[in-house]
């Protein structure tokens, strides 16, 4: 048996990078997994890829309404949900003085507003499976070791993970076997990198990829599987007595001098 066996799970920003990555490991672990994401295409792609565990829908994660429509066809493909993957977000670069009030709010909005609506639409079929469950935030080393020239991404991404250690205390003082934990990834190797390699065309994209390497004393930014493995174990119940905590996975780039 999978360490995952007989669960469901609900991922945004499924269609690439992080989100891809854990649906790939999830699915292999066992789970059922629906994936919700604003490219539809290529999250109906990746659920054709992984067969009849998955699913893929339309998800505007700044949407409660389409959240609401996202939990209900996750139970009518699967008939209930155990785990919650808030991925979807954005990073646009801007420091305090310099982020325009637009990239502000459109940062709030998807990384922070989209982890409040989904985990409020999420909760009460979480708890009605009556089983154990897991919610799994993703954050960012940048919430914990701010970055002056990412305002708004620095901001969001600590909200968030403020807002799993409340989410984590209310189940808990309700009685729900729900968990809540956050993970704060550095530098990963996925298709935002990619643009931001992009956003320095006086560099080579190995010098500019070196750049972001040298922010993490291993010297090397980090593969999207390594993030999966993390969202694993805390979706999993390997992870039943871990609520509230955040899980750096990031290359020792939180602690470095």
């Amino acid at each position: 048996m999978g360490r995952l066996s007989g669960k469901v799970a609900l991922i945004s920003g499924g269609a690439e990078g992080l989100g891809a990555a854990t649906a790939r490991a999830l699915v292999r672990e066992g789970a059922r997994v629906m994936l919700g994401d604003i490219q539809i295409d290529k999250a109906r792609a990746l659920a054709r890829e992984l067969g009849d565990a998955a699913d893929a829908l339309l998800l505007d994660v700044t949407l409660p309404e389409s959240w609401d429509a996202a939990v209900a066809a996750t139970l009518k493909s699967f008939g209930k949900l155990n785990i919650l993957v808030n991925n979807a977000g954005i990073s646009e670069p801007g420091g305090v003085s310099s982020v325009s009030k637009e990239s502000w709010a459109r940062t709030m909005r998807i990384n922070l507003d989209g982890v409040f609506h989904g985990t409020q639409a999420a909760l009460p079929a979480m708890v009605a499976a009556g089983e154990t469950g897991s919610i799994v935030n993703m954050s960012s080393m940048l919430a914990l070791r701010p970055g002056g020239s990412f305002a708004a991404y620095c901001a969001s991404k600590a909200g968030v993970a403020m807002l799993t250690k409340c989410t984590a205390l209310e189940c808990a003082a309700n009685g729900w076997p729900i968990r809540a934990n956050s993970v704060h990834p550095g530098a990963i190797e996925t298709p935002m990198l990619e643009r931001y390699l992009e956003l320095m065309p006086e560099l080579t994209r190995e010098q500019a990829y070196a750049g972001f390497a040298e922010n993490h004393p291993m010297g090397r930014c980090g593969k999207p599987e390594e993030i999966a493995a993390a969202v694993l174990f805390l979706a999993s119940d390997e992870a039943s007595f871990t609520t509230g905590t955040e899980l750096t996975v990031d290359g020792g780039g939180f602690i470095r001098d």
